[in-house]
């Protein structure tokens, strides 16, 4: 079979079907791209059997067929061409033939057949909602998701489904972040599913902020979301998310405003002299004054004074500097609150016009 295409049409494609595609693989063909030519142009698949993704891609010339390649050469290959140029891949037996000026590569190829697929969705339901939506949920919440621990079940973003709502939450244990957006949901009951942190991540790559309609389709080991030219999907981690709401703090007397700018950039300049396995940072809050001091094993000291607006009890309580750096990143709004019970209790981080939005962290012994 002879496929025609040019150089542009394939790259982005090839980029962002590629990025599920694993160095390390059990089955040497989930190492290869499925590519699949019809009437509508290519389909090219990859997956590692937990996510998948396919691209629609429109071609010159193309006749009828389905082969695999391995997904880094190719993607390789199409890299490493100049500008404009045009690709001619000739497909016999066991190899395909890349031509394109004069560069010629000869490429393994494996039996599509041999190509897993994801089962088909059965017992599903639809969740509509803008794609600035579905990427505003994961933006603001997936740096919270744990990163291979042993409670499987928090190495993912859960999705709430609630009828008018859709809320994401993510937690590793130590902080949580959480945020509601509205949606249409064609099931009358509520449910919760838990995307893997490898979906999250992948799906966050394709979205941008436009306000086109999403479908997330949910069945019941599944989730697939349609884009114009990209169809993920992604299996669910089968398990139980904590009560997430037990720890979110409920309102206290002791609250500090700022702008969110200045309250990072003090915690980036004192965490310079953190160390670097705790990363502990102490707080002093007292009337309008927000006074943060950072020691590390070699004696060394940092400290930071920043004016805040803060009324409450003069307060001390240590936090890992990491976790409230990245809850400040993901605040969207200027000004930004912070609510402190005690130096045992956790801390609730807001942005000042984003009630959706809630960030917890938890205290540190320093």
């Amino acid at each position: 079979m002879d496929i025609v295409i040019q150089r542009e049409t394939l790259l982005k494609p090839l980029q962002t079907v590629g990025g599920v595609v694993e160095r390390r693989q059990t089955l040497p063909v989930l190492a290869n791209l499925l590519v699949v030519a019809g009437e509508n142009g290519l389909s090219i698949t990859g997956t590692d059997l937990e996510v998948e993704m396919v691209a629609e891609v429109k071609v010159d010339q193309a006749e009828n067929g389905e082969f695999t390649l391995p997904a880094r050469k190719f993607l390789d290959i199409c890299r490493a061409l100049p500008e404009g140029a045009v690709l001619n891949i000739k497909v016999e037996e066991n190899r395909a033939v890349i031509r394109s000026g004069r560069s010629r590569y000869a490429l393994a190829t494996l039996p599509a057949n041999e190509f897993p697929s994801i089962e088909s969705m059965e017992d599903e339901f639809t969740v509509e909602l803008t794609e600035s939506s579905l990427k505003t949920l994961i933006d603001q919440t997936q740096f919270s998701m744990a990163h291979q621990d042993v409670r499987y079940y928090l190495n993912g973003l859960l999705l709430e489904l609630r009828q008018g709502t859709i809320r994401a939450v993510a937690t590793d244990g130590h902080r949580l972040a959480l945020c509601e957006q509205p949606c249409t949901i064609s099931a009358q009951e509520e449910r919760q599913i838990i995307v893997p942190r490898k979906g999250v991540v992948e799906l966050g790559k394709l979205l941008e902020s436009s306000e086109e309609k999403v479908t997330l389709r949910v069945g019941a080991n599944h989730v697939q979301v349609r884009l114009p030219a990209v169809t993920f999907t992604s299996k669910l981690i089968d398990g139980r998310f904590p009560d997430y709401e037990r720890v979110i703090p409920a309102k206290s007397p002791n609250t500090l405003s700022c702008t969110r700018d200045a309250a990072r950039q003090a915690l980036v300049r004192a965490s310079v002299l953190s160390n670097e396995k705790y990363r502990g940072v102490r707080l002093q809050l007292s009337k309008d004054l927000l006074r943060a001091t950072v020691h590390n094993p070699e004696q060394e000291e940092a400290e930071e004074e920043l004016e805040v607006s803060y009324t409450g009890e003069e307060l001390e309580i240590g936090f890992n500097v990491s976790y409230l750096l990245d809850a400040l990143s993901a605040v969207k709004s200027e000004s930004v609150a912070m609510q402190m019970a005690d130096p045992n209790s956790s801390c609730l981080i807001q942005g000042q016009d984003e009630p959706h939005c809630k960030y917890v962290v938890m205290p540190m012994r320093l």
